[in-house]
């Protein structure tokens, strides 16, 4: 059976959820359920705090788990990152009252008050700085104001809040976080948690690609391969009409109607776009 963990709550535990049921994987009924088993599956998801998953993760006491990179690295668990997922972006950052530091070079000495002390340790510790790391749960947005630190170290999403508390950024980002799936690093992947790995990537492949088909004669064929050259190689089939054939091809999302309109300019025509639900490579 493949053990997963699941954030239960905060700002990855519903886009968790989704990319998981896009995988083919269930997902629970109710927000106050803890377990959820899948006899035809045979899994079984555990729902805890996103702190917690790489402790149990890491301990291999379960197979897989989707946490924060910051929460993962911060833990000190020998869980190891296999796959970034592609949401709940963020970035660790200092900040503090204007004028207090320009760098982390600036800290020595200071009080720097932070949920994740271990993140702010190594990053002290790697530039040569000796400085007061004062460990707080939950917001630590007003620890400056109550006289608690001199600085503050969070994870900063817009800065909205930062901003609203009277601090600011300063320095370079301690660590640039997102979702990843995370499993013991002192053993190898189960062929249920491979598979599992595989199909968290098709998804992702697919949210990032869409199928591009469109029609072009033959004597322009290579001219508009090179615009839509796919993953290995576009398909190419013949039309009825003779001279003419179909073509279709994967296309970087981002780029869907920079290349449609080069195809246009091409002599392509019948220029079709589709969702891709799920793939594998």
């Amino acid at each position: 059976m493949l053990r997963i963990a699941m954030p239960n709550k905060g700002a990855l535990s519903e886009s968790a959820a989704q990319m998981l049921r896009e995988a083919g994987y269930p997902g629970r009924r109710d927000s106050k359920e803890l377990v959820v088993h899948d006899s035809e599956l045979d899994v079984e998801l555990f729902f805890l705090r996103p702190r917690d998953i790489a402790v149990y993760v890491g301990q291999g006491t379960l197979d897989v788990g989707i946490t924060g990179r910051d929460l993962l690295l911060d833990s000190c668990s020998p869980a190891a990152e296999v796959l970034a997922l592609g949401f709940g972006a963020s970035t660790f950052r200092y900040a503090g009252r204007p004028g207090t530091a320009r760098s982390a070079d600036d800290l020595a000495g200071r009080r720097v008050a932070t949920s994740f002390p271990v993140l702010v340790e190594n990053d002290l510790r790697k530039h040569g700085v000796e400085a007061s790391v004062v460990r707080l749960d939950g917001a630590v947005e007003t620890a400056v104001t109550l006289g608690v630190a001199d600085v503050v170290a969070d994870v900063v999403e817009t800065g909205t809040t930062l901003r609203n508390n009277g601090l600011e950024i300063f320095g370079d980002p301690i660590l640039k976080s997102e979702a990843v799936l995370i499993r013991p690093a002192d053993r190898e992947p189960s062929s249920a948690a491979q598979v599992l790995e595989r199909r968290l990537q098709g998804v992702l492949t697919a949210s990032r690609y869409v199928m591009m088909d469109y029609d072009i004669r033959v004597d322009l064929v290579e001219q508009a391969c090179s615009l839509t050259p796919g993953l290995e190689s576009p398909t190419v089939s013949p039309l009825h009409r003779k001279g003419y054939v179909a073509v279709r091809a994967m296309v970087p999302r981002k780029l869907t109607n920079t290349v449609m309109d080069g195809l246009y300019e091409v002599g392509a025509r019948a220029i079709l776009v589709t969702e891709i639900a799920a793939c594998r490579l």
